[in-house]
């Protein structure tokens, strides 16, 4: 049996991991063995810049830590080597690892946690394909801003077809004044030749 220190250690743990992943919107379960060092180390730098925080916790651990957060429906998930990965952005967890299962054979994901439920492999998947916050703020400004922006344009190409229809009108006004001149000075000179002679 554990001393009282071990448990306490152990206590510890678990109250750490509570406090750290209680604000999370969304956790990651996935198959932590079989990494090359360089996969691992890339997968994690990746990680920390997306905000999510990755763990490799031991299950009777990751158990009670959300036992204490009132999750239940892990049992399925934590089986063998596991590694969490969680974050306050919903999004994040399942894209980074989501796109890591691709490249790296050996990285499964086993499942996860949405909101407060836990969601199966498929479930994170799809919630990786999402797009991120930011893709998804551009696309609802660039759809409330097309309407305007093609309307606008269409009221350029109008203005620059009226423009250019305008100088050709003056221009045909113009032209017949400008052959009449000439004809009527040609006529002056040829009047005052008989008149000489």
């Amino acid at each position: 049996m554990p001393s009282e220190k071990i448990l306490a250690a152990k206590k510890q743990v678990v109250a750490d991991l509570v406090a750290s992943c209680k604000d999370s919107a969304s956790f990651v379960f996935v198959a932590a063995r079989g990494f090359t060092v360089l996969q691992d180390t890339e997968m994690r730098s990746e990680i920390r810049k997306n905000n999510v925080t990755y763990k490799v916790v031991k299950n009777t651990t990751l158990r009670l830590v959300f036992k204490e957060l009132g999750i239940e429906g892990l049992d399925d998930m934590l089986v063998g080597p596991t590694a969490v990965a969680y974050s306050d952005d919903i999004i994040a967890p399942a894209k980074v690892l989501a796109n890591y299962a691709e490249k790296i054979a050996v990285l499964e994901i086993k499942g996860g946690i949405i909101e407060g439920k836990a969601a199966s492999k498929s479930e994170i998947e799809t919630l990786a394909k999402i797009p991120s916050k930011e893709v998804l703020y551009s696309q609802v400004v660039y759809g409330l801003l097309y309407p305007i922006t093609k309307l606008a344009m269409l009221i350029k190409a109008v203005a620059e077809k009226d423009g250019a229809s305008a100088p050709e009108a003056a221009t045909e006004d113009v032209a017949p004044v400008a052959e009449e001149a000439p004809v009527a000075e040609a006529e002056a000179p040829v009047e005052a030749a008989p008149v000489e002679g």
